[in-house]
């Protein structure tokens, strides 16, 4: 059996052309299925179509959240409750092409592998800034993580029940899931695809939101910012020992020259200043995530559950 999970936020006008292009890409293929869909605290009409899509077809599970927790808890929950040999994840927009689902599960099974990522070889609907952004990002995250993420990838990916099993055992509580697959290990591949523009609605990632879950992937999968602070620190340092050298020698030996000035002393307040804010952040984001760890709350509270 196959569990399809999807997260759903506001997903009124798609959400029914969703669950009859997912279903029909099932029956044709003669797929046993589950669709896990995760109302993630819609406020439209989500949830209502949802549990119509449930009373009329018992295969269709719904976890409603009792508010808005995310996108990653709405994945967490639904690979926490999924029943089948393999799970597939995917958004419920349609950018990325249920009609890949047969194909994703012929190249787990033929190459015997537990994880099958899709790949963007192209972006439609989506700004050049989103696409330079998105680029640097993964530069960024895989040079400075332990563990090398896939570029040009997002969640739409396939797993099987080796790996639902050890993502369950994973006990942190701000998951930055495509990483954390990526971290399990095991045989992964590649699936290469055009992702579609959004059907219908707006996006449910605005800039502030990316911002926020792009920090949690470079803090959760590195210890380098700190290195780099500690470096910067030792650098300042340096900097600081130097300069105080140049300053008592043209003191005691070119008297005449040393012109007193305001510039040359805002700078060097300027750049201390700014290293040690910059220091102090990081490890202020690093003692953050300790703080949401140690107070052990649940990612996310169900209100619900249908079938």
């Amino acid at each position: 059996m196959v569990s399809l999970i999807i997260p759903c936020y506001n997903e009124q006008e798609v959400i029914n052309t969703t669950y009859n292009r997912i279903k029909t890409v099932l029956i044709n293929s003669n797929i046993d299925y589950e669709i896990i869909f995760i109302n993630d605290g819609s406020k439209d009409n989500t949830l209502i179509i949802l549990s119509e899509l449930a009373k009329n077809d018992t295969n269709v599970k719904v976890l409603s959240f009792s508010r808005n927790f995310g996108h990653q808890p709405a994945v967490t929950a639904g690979i926490s409750h999924c029943k089948g040999n393999m799970a597939i994840i995917m958004d419920a927009d349609l950018q990325d092409p249920p009609e890949l689902i047969p194909q994703m599960i012929e190249i787990a099974e033929k190459n015997n592998c537990n994880v099958v990522y899709g790949v963007r070889i192209n972006r439609k609907g989506e700004s050049w800034f989103k696409k330079f952004t998105a680029k640097m990002y993964y530069n960024l995250l895989n040079y400075l993580s332990d563990v090398d993420i896939p570029k040009n990838t997002g969640d739409f990916r396939l797993i099987d029940r080796k790996v639902i099993d050890e993502f369950k055992k994973l006990g942190e509580k701000n998951k930055y899931i495509r990483g954390l697959i990526s971290w399990v290990g095991f045989k992964q591949m590649p699936i290469y695809y055009e992702r579609e523009s959004r059907l219908m609605g707006e996006t449910k990632y605005p800039l502030s939101k990316m911002l926020k879950f792009a920090s949690n992937g470079l803090i959760y999968f590195t210890k380098k910012p700190l290195n780099i602070a500690i470096t910067l620190g030792f650098i300042s340092v340096l900097l600081g020992l130097i300069l105080t050298g140049y300053v008592f020698f043209s003191k005691y030996f070119q008297p005449l020259t040393t012109v007193p000035g305001w510039a040359s002393t805002l700078i060097i307040i300027i750049f201390f200043g700014g290293v040690q804010l910059l220091s102090i952040g990081v490890l202020g984001k690093y003692i953050a995530c300790i703080f949401d760890e140690v107070k052990n709350r649940p990612e996310y509270i169900i209100e619900e559950q249908i079938n």
